[in-house]
């Protein structure tokens, strides 16, 4: 197997051995009126944010000795070096694989869409006719999806449609992905739309976008149709999607289910049939429990692989309803950007080996802490893997994740308190977010220098025995549930209204996703199964997901297609589609 070459690796360096013990989480759980007063409260009274700050466990690393010899990492960039050849993606509809005609909840593909514009029988534009009724916020009566969006230029948009159609008419379209409906997370800038990132409408803070950001340019130069800007959890800072600025998607399995967050909006879209793909962002899991919780694809790609996005946790990635969308997304959006320092040293996707052994590694203590539903629907796929693909399974243990899950959460609310700090919407910082966010807001920033510091050093020692295990067992993928839960119930519509702040059943839901976001490694979630709900009706999809080392993102996708071929082809029953699935190909029939 060739040697990838690489820049920022971390020195292999086996952890010290701690037996996994994390201890019940004691945070409130607030919501309605309550949550409104005590995040105003909260906002104003420094003492009672360093009290919640010290409840919340955030001073714990104080007490690692074994932290005193690592130094901080205060970046988890990793960059697989490109070995120097010029990239176009690939993007041959041969080199995807298509789903079975009679595969029970079929998803319709890129590939399809594609074959179809050809041949005339349906057009980039009929299907943005059919549509746009049912995204748009701004008609008499919205209809139940356009809760997924917040806004839609739509005579951009059909504009953009009438040009695709005409370059199919003319038998000259531009890429596989001519045509192809996309729509973007809130907190992506897209050239004529503003970046809310979830918060309350504001024109005199939130800008008109310019110029779109280097990957979604891409999919517009592959002839890729932008329908919108696609809600979010305000400011990404909860996995629920729970927004009282811009209303709360439903599941698309069991509405009496959030769709998780913070790319709810995107998850909602790809779920219900409206768009192959979306482009989300992930600095928590916000890709990936919501591609769980809504039984789609989700990646996120390795730490600063399509953009900078100024954190040290958040990147940019797809939502797909099928391993051949999610695939074919990243290849365009991973095109390395030249006029960036960082990404344009990045392997382009295709371009290092992937040959070699195929490893999963299960810490058993960490993968064991999920709900008995979670755990046996995942158990049968890891014997699928075993058994039928000829996978091995090794056990490994990782030193410290509970501490490495509070350190996540310093990192990532100290540096959401500082751009917050930053950027305020008057002369008091924490005016204009919702009361959860106050006082997740409030509390990260409280946090010293000493204990972000520590949180540091803790990624250090994390990457190093990463790179350790990498090392010590070639093309190791680390395999975990996306969630040790089986959804997420919407306890009363009440709390949709004023928000609800949960730190224990979001720390839970977060229990596995964290790891690759505050180490900066590439990670999958694939649906893998359904559960029976605790409430309403639908089961609700379960989700497996796999972590990799730095750049290993085409290895992902390959094991991605093998998770697909286990839910297609072996899980009882197969697939399943939301009951509110719009099939867009019948839609736009309609209006042909």
């Amino acid at each position: 197997m060739a040697q990838n070459r690489f820049f920022g690796y971390p020195k292999p360096l086996e952890g010290p051995v701690t037996p996994y013990k994390k201890k019940d989480d004691a945070n409130p759980a607030l919501s309605g009126l309550l949550l409104v007063v005590v995040g105003w409260l909260v906002s104003k009274l420094e003492f009672v944010q360093r009290l919640l700050w010290a409840n919340a466990g955030f001073g714990s690393l104080r007490n690692l000795d074994d932290l005193t010899p690592y130094t901080e990492r205060w970046d988890p960039m990793v960059i697989p070096l490109n070995p120097g050849s010029s990239y176009t993606p690939s993007l041959d509809v041969e080199s995807f694989v298509s789903i079975p005609a009679n595969a029970p909840g079929r998803y319709r593909s890129i590939p399809e869409y594609h074959s179809l514009y050809l041949s005339g029988k349906l057009t980039p534009l009929a299907v943005v006719e059919s549509l746009l009724p049912m995204i748009r916020r701004d008609i008499d009566q919205p209809s139940k999806h356009s809760v997924a969006f917040t806004a839609c230029n739509y005579e951009a948009v059909l504009e953009a449609a009438r040009a695709s159609t005409l370059r199919y008419k003319e038998g000259k379209p531009l890429s596989i992905l001519d045509g192809i409906l996309t729509a973007v997370k809130e907190d992506n800038d897209v050239a004529g739309y503003r970046s809310t990132h979830g918060r309350k409408k504001n024109d005199s803070i939130f800008p008109i976008a310019k110029e779109s950001s280097w990957p979604i340019q891409k999919w517009e130069e592959a002839g890729g149709l932008i329908l919108g800007k696609l809600n979010m959890h305000e400011i990404g800072a909860d996995t629920t999607n729970n927004n009282p600025n811009w209303g709360t998607p439903k599941n698309p399995h069991n509405d009496q289910y959030y769709p998780g967050g913070s790319s709810g909006g995107a998850a909602y879209a790809v779920s219900a049939g409206l768009v192959p793909v979306a482009l989300g962002t992930d600095g928590g899991g916000s890709i990936r429990l919501p591609s769980s919780f809504c039984g789609i694809y989700g990646l996120k790609p390795s730490h600063c692989r399509l953009k900078d996005m100024g954190s040290s946790v958040t990147v940019l990635g797809p939502l797909a309803a099928n391993m051949s969308d999610l695939e074919a997304a990243y290849r365009v959006l991973a095109t390395p950007n030249p006029t960036d320092p960082y990404c344009s040293q990045f392997a382009p996707p295709g371009s290092l080996s992937v040959d070699g052994p195929k490893v999963l590694g299960i810490y058993k203590d960490w993968v064991d802490r999920a709900d008995p539903s979670v755990l046996l629907a995942c158990n049968k796929v890891l014997d699928y893997f075993r058994d039928r693909l000829g996978y091995s399974v090794v056990q490994i243990e990782i030193p410290h994740l509970p501490e490495g899950q509070v350190s996540l959460a310093i990192t990532i609310l100290a540096e959401m308190a500082n751009r917050a700090r930053h950027a305020p919407s008057s002369n008091f910082w924490l005016s204009g977010f919702n009361p959860a966010n106050k006082v997740l807001l409030a509390v990260g920033n409280q946090t010293p220098a000493r204990d972000y510091l520590l949180a540091q050093q803790l990624r250090q020692m994390l990457m190093q025995h990463l790179a350790f295990l990498y090392q010590k067992y070639p093309g190791l993928i680390i395999v975990t549930p996306t969630t040790p839960i089986p959804g997420w119930p919407i306890a009363k519509e009440t709390d949709l209204k004023h928000g609800i702040s949960d730190g224990n059943m979001s720390l839970r839901n977060m229990e596995y996703v964290w790891l690759a976001n505050f180490c900066g490694n590439p990670a999958i979630s694939c649906p893998v199964g359904y559960v029976d709900p605790a409430k309403g009706k639908g089961k609700i999809p379960i989700g497996l997901m796999a972590m990799g080392e730095w750049g290993s993102e085409d290895a992902l996708l390959a094991w991605g297609r093998d998770a697909e071929r286990w839910l297609n082809e072996e899980y009882a029953g197969g697939r399943q589609r939301p009951s509110s699935w719009v099939d867009v190909v019948v839609q736009g029939n309609t209006m042909a």
